[in-house]
This record gives structure tokens, C-alpha cells and sequence, in this order.
């Protein structure tokens, strides 16, 4: 199964340079990478990223996260993947672009 992480432009250009990342602000601050599967990526690009558009999108397969990867309760208590450990560029399935559209995040083909 793909799960889904959001970076900002300067914080996917970081990871790249580093090779590793204990994520974005917000997971730095919560003290583990926040993910969403295919169902629940639209909703968090809306709702933590509404006006952002040089936004890049990373795919992961969760079985390849190992035990480090927890499925919590969130938002309206949907289950969300929570990684805690550092997050490696050997994790990450593929990465595109995500730029905002007139109405919404534009994803790319295929995701659904």
C-alpha cells in the first residue's frame, strides 16, 4: 500500500541535499512524519497547504517502513501512518510535483 507525504519545495530540496529528514515543521514538532493514504491526501493538501503551490509529493510503500510506522487515530479518528524514525531517500517510491490548480491541488494521474 502507497502512503503519501507533502513537503514544501525548500524542505524536499533539504532532504534531497541531506538524505535523511525527521520532516516538516509540524512533525518536528509532534514528534513523528505525518502520511495520508490515497484517500485522505486530497483533504490534507487542503486543509494544511490551501495556498501553497510548490509543493512536491512523495510516495511510500507502508510495508517497507517496518515498525517504525504507527496507523493512529486523527481526524475524525480516521487511522493516519505516523513514521517515527528519520525518513531516508531510499523510503521514498517516487516524487512529483504537486502544484495548485483554480480549483485544488492538481495529483498526479493514476493515484486513484
Amino acid at each position: 500500500m502507497l502512503i503519501y507525504k507533502i513537503f514544501r519545495r525548500p524542505e524536499w530540496d533539504a532532504f534531497r541535499v541531506s538524505g535523511e529528514t525527521a520532516g516538516a515543521p509540524v512533525d518536528l514538532m509532534d514528534g513523528f512524519i505525518h502520511f495520508s493514504t490515497a484517500a485522505q491526501v486530497a483533504e490534507t493538501a487542503a486543509k494544511h497547504f490551501a495556498t501553497e503551490s510548490d509543493l512536491v509529493l512523495l510516495a511510500l510503500e507502508a510495508d517497507r517502513l517496518g515498525p517504525a510506522l504507527k496507523w493512529e487515530p486523527s481526524r475524525g479518528g480516521a487511522l493516519f501512518p505516523h513514521l517515527y524514525r528519520s525518513l531516508t531517500q531510499a523510503d521514498v517510491i517516487w516524487d512529483k510535483s504537486l502544484p495548485l490548480g483554480a480549483s485544488g491541488h492538481i495529483f498526479p494521474e493514476g493515484m486513484w
